[in-house]
C-alpha cells in the first residue's frame, strides 16, 4: 500500500484553508487544489509498504506518541517552494507548534530509517501543502495573489491541538487520493 503519516487538521482549520484555496483560485492559475478533505501536514511519506512493514511502522508511531506531548499548531503564513518567482508547491505555514512537529518527524525519520525506510534528502519543513502548481498559466496573477496575502492569518491567528498522529493508506484514482486511516497513535497528555 501506498502510505504516510501525518497529523490531520480538524475541520475548522480545513475550512480556513478551504477559504484560502478559493482566494487564489481567482487567479486563474493551473493549479492542482488539494481537496479539503484531504488537507493533513504530513510528517513523513512511506511511498510503498507491504503489511509487514505496515505493522512495524504503526509500532514506531505508537512508540513516538508515547514519547511526544501534545502541542497547539498555529497557522501562521501562506508561502511557496521553491521560491515565490517559481511556484510549484503553495502552502501554509506555522509558527507556534512547527519545533513540536520537527521534532515529532525527526524521531519518526530516525526509527523508520532503522527498518528500512529512506530518509528525506530534504530537512523537514512544517509546513500544509494546499496546492501544486501544474504549468506556468497565468503566473504572474498566482503570485500577485500570493503578494496580497502577507499577513492572511494575522488577525484570526487560527491554531488547534495535535493530540494524535495518523498512518494513512494512500489510493490514487482519477478523482484523485483517497486517504484511508490505518492506525492512529494518541501523544502524551501535555
Amino acid at each position: 500500500m501506498r502510505a504516510f503519516i501525518a497529523i490531520e487538521l480538524p475541520k475548522e482549520i480545513k475550512d480556513a484553508l478551504s477559504t484560502l484555496q478559493e482566494e487564489l483560485k481567482s487567479s486563474g492559475a493551473d493549479v492542482k487544489w488539494v481537496a479539503p478533505d484531504n488537507i493533513h501536514l504530513t510528517l513523513k511519506f512511506l511511498g510503498e509498504i507491504d503489511d509487514k512493514k505496515a505493522d512495524e511502522v504503526s509500532k514506531i508511531i505508537e512508540e513516538a506518541a508515547k514519547n511526544n506531548v501534545s502541542f497547539i499548531i498555529r497557522l501562521a503564513s501562506v508561502g511557496v517552494f521553491p521560491k515565490i518567482n517559481y511556484p510549484r508547491v503553495i502552502w501554509a505555514g506555522i509558527d507556534t507548534g512547527g519545533r513540536e512537529s520537527e521534532k515529532l518527524a525527526a524521531g519518526l525519520q530516525e526509527q523508520l530509517a532503522a527498518i528500512g525506510i529512506p530518509r528525506e534528502e530534504r530537512p523537514f519543513s512544517s509546513h500544509i501543502t494546499i496546492g501544486r502548481v501544474r504549468s506556468l498559466q497565468n503566473k504572474d496573477k498566482l503570485i500577485e495573489g500570493l503578494n496580497n496575502l502577507t499577513g492572511y492569518f494575522e488577525a484570526k491567528k487560527p491554531q488547534f491541538p495535535v493530540n494524535k498522529i495518523t498512518l494513512f493508506k494512500s489510493t490514487l484514482t482519477p478523482k484523485g487520493p483517497l486517504y484511508e486511516i490505518q492506525k492512529e497513535a494518541s501523544l502524551k497528555a501535555a
